[in-house]
């Protein structure tokens, strides 16, 4: 694995976004001294938290998978999850809710889900579920520590046994064939093929491979955290505060300082130097290239996964047939992805991820009241309207949103809102994602494993990269790996202080929540593409 060469005792990470934050834990867990500058006033990047009359929005993702990744970064520092986090496994994970009327609950406990998929579509399609899940399990075994946990100099890496393993699960197969090979159902196989959207391709054209999102999704577990998804970014900016970190917020990085092949300083706007040794910037893609001055050449042009319009919503009421995740399908299926993807329309027939957190944290808005997150995919803006021209559509599509819930048996959402905030392709674009889309690059085979940009700098020995926009890729499991890649490659994968074992993330109780931070306006943007 190539290393940065040289002196390291020094590093600057560049955004305290999770990659960034889990750059800087397993860095200080490597001897390193740590400098953490971040633009915002406090951690969380994309996983960010405004305050929105009395209610606590959390910006960013609010799905949290394999949180063992997380831990597994605080245990770097001798710390855990547990002490900083308490995390709630979600029973169901989801609620799918489909155009028919009819609506199945996804369990990770495969007893429990396998019982529902009986109920639901039959004996037949039960034991198909069975066979999936195992699927699923022997897929993630395949992946997870040669292709996704990995650091790739060369795509020669791939060459290997897992590989051989991987081809015969038919990972290299198209995703809904491989899926339609367990289900017949169609309503069943949109819940084990949706994650696609994830990673910015169609299910019809996505690698089978990607079914490791699914895995994460519905058989790992998914969990919510005590104070919203903001929680776990403050809790390891904590944690890397006690192991010794710098921790600069409200201040941007407008320039690195090079010489001899080596960045010697990083610049800030305040005029500030800061020497190091070592740089990671967790930032996106284009803001990386911008501050290194050029970008990598490749043979075709970086393609951007899917936007997305979010409607945050605090509400006087909420309705009974939600649960904390609810995936409302709409009827059409391959024509929204066409549309997301290649056509650049909005979705004629949305399919829409809604979020109660109030459901396990009531705390998150004013007493009796409730907190709504409508996200609703759409074109990034290379292939559909552009940024500017959200600020007249945004409203519209808004009302039109709207609407559409309330046919889908949210009656009376519109009148129920006391508060909102509307996140469109402007928004993320003004945050400086590039196509307007905060799940950066796509994950095309041409852009997935040895052939995703790279975290390591050609030209600057001392400069690595880390976030959804590099190696392994986007969502939050892969963004903590991502740092953690990062950091060994600052450090070689070495450890300069003994590490304990990480505990379970049951392992014990949180702390007594302390008064909530300020405002962390992540709706400024970020460095950290997590």
């Amino acid at each position: 694995m190539r290393t940065v060469a040289g002196a390291t005792d020094h590093v600057v990470v560049v955004g305290a976004g999770l990659s960034g934050l889990a750059c800087a834990l397993h860095l200080l867990g490597a001897g390193r001294r740590v400098t953490l500058v971040e633009r915002d006033a406090g951690p969380g990047g994309r996983s960010g938290r405004v305050r929105l009359g009395g209610y606590e929005v959390d910006t960013g993702p609010t799905v949290l998978t394999m949180p063992h990744l997380a831990d597994e970064a605080f245990a770097a520092v001798g710390d855990s999850l547990a002490r900083h986090v308490r995390l709630t496994a979600l029973h169901p994970a989801y609620r799918a809710s489909f155009a028919d009327g009819t609506s199945l609950d996804v369990h990770t406990d495969g007893e429990a889900m396998e019982a529902e998929v009986r109920r639901f579509a039959g004996p037949a399609e039960a034991a198909g579920y069975r066979r999936l899940r195992e699927w699923l399990e022997r897929l993630y075994r395949a992946q997870m520590d040669r292709f996704i946990d990995a650091n790739f100099d060369s795509p020669f890496q791939l060459l290997h046994p897992d590989l051989a393993r991987l081809a015969a699960l038919g990972g290299f197969g198209r995703l809904d064939r491989r899926i339609g090979r367990f289900l017949s159902d169609p309503r069943l196989q949109r819940v084990f093929s949706f994650q696609a959207l994830y990673a910015g391709v169609a299910p019809a054209r996505a690698l089978a491979a990607y079914a490791v999102i699914a895995y994460m999704d519905t058989v790992a577990g998914v969990w919510f955290p005590e104070g919203g998804m903001h929680a776990l970014p403050r809790g390891m900016a904590d944690a890397a505060a006690g192991a010794g970190a710098d921790l600069r917020w409200s201040s941007e990085v407008t320039g690195l300082e090079r010489s001899a092949g080596r960045v010697r300083a990083v610049r800030l706007a305040s005029g500030e130097r800061i020497a190091c040794d070592a740089v990671v910037l967790t930032c996106e893609l284009s803001t990386a290239h911008r501050l290194l001055g050029r970008a990598p050449r490749r043979p075709v042009r970086l393609r951007h996964a899917p936007s997305a319009v979010v409607l945050h919503a605090g509400t006087d009421r909420t309705w009974p047939g939600l649960a904390h995740h609810t995936l409302s399908f709409g009827t059409a299926w391959e024509r929204t992805f066409e549309e997301l993807t290649r056509t650049g329309r909005l979705m004629s027939d949305p399919s829409l991820l809604i979020t109660r957190p109030t459901t396990h944290d009531p705390a998150l808005a004013p007493p009796g009241e409730h907190l709504h997150y409508v996200l609703a995919p759409c074109p990034n803006t290379d292939v559909g309207p552009s940024a500017a021209a959200w600020r007249d559509l945004g409203p519209r599509y808004r009302d039109s949103l709207v609407a559409e819930l309330e046919r889908r048996g949210l009656d009376g959402f519109a009148d129920s809102v006391r508060e909102e905030m509307l996140v469109t392709p402007l928004d993320w674009a003004a945050q400086g994602h590039a196509a307007g889309s905060p799940f950066s690059v796509s994950h095309t085979f041409a852009q997935t494993g040895p052939f995703r940009p790279r975290n390591m700098v050609r030209g600057l020995e001392n400069v690595v990269l880390a976030g959804c926009g590099t190696t392994p890729g986007v969502g939050v499991p892969t963004v903590l790996v991502s740092g953690k890649l990062a950091a060994a490659r600052v450090t070689g994968g070495g450890s300069a202080r003994p590490v304990r074992p990480v505990h379970s993330v049951h392992a014990r109780p949180a702390p007594p929540r302390a008064a909530r931070a300020a405002v962390l306006p992540a709706e400024k943007g970020s460095h950290d593409p997590s």
